[in-house]
């Protein structure tokens, strides 16, 4: 295994993206900046779960959060996930190669069976 690793990719926010009731909050701002108030109702949460929940998020750098007046609203932050789809691209890149290089070898197969 190399040693070359994505420096925006991390096992941090994958496991704080792993757990159910955090993934269902990165849904739910995905439509925009909510309080935890919203958040806890909306996904039938206790506030103080939510706020746990939201704490590993933030810590993960995978939320912010602002204050606006006695509120605090969390909002996803960009940088991840453009992290998680340059990481999840290099796959895809590195599965068509492997692909192109079967389909050569299968051609290459072929050509020789008809000889």
């Amino acid at each position: 295994m190399s040693g070359n690793k994505n420096p925006g990719m991390d096992m941090t926010k994958l496991s704080a993206l792993a757990e159910p009731n955090r993934m269902d909050i990165v849904e739910l701002l995905r439509d925009g900046p909510l309080s935890v108030g919203e958040i806890a109702y909306r996904l039938g949460l206790r506030q103080p779960q939510a706020s746990k929940h939201l704490k590993v998020l933030i810590d993960s750098g995978i939320l912010e959060v602002k204050a606006d007046a006695n509120r605090r609203i969390y909002r996803l932050r960009p940088e991840p996930f453009t992290a998680l789809d340059a990481w999840v691209k290099s796959f895809r890149r590195a599965m068509e190669d492997r692909f192109d290089n079967l389909e050569d070898y299968l051609r290459e197969l072929q050509k020789s069976q008809k000889s």
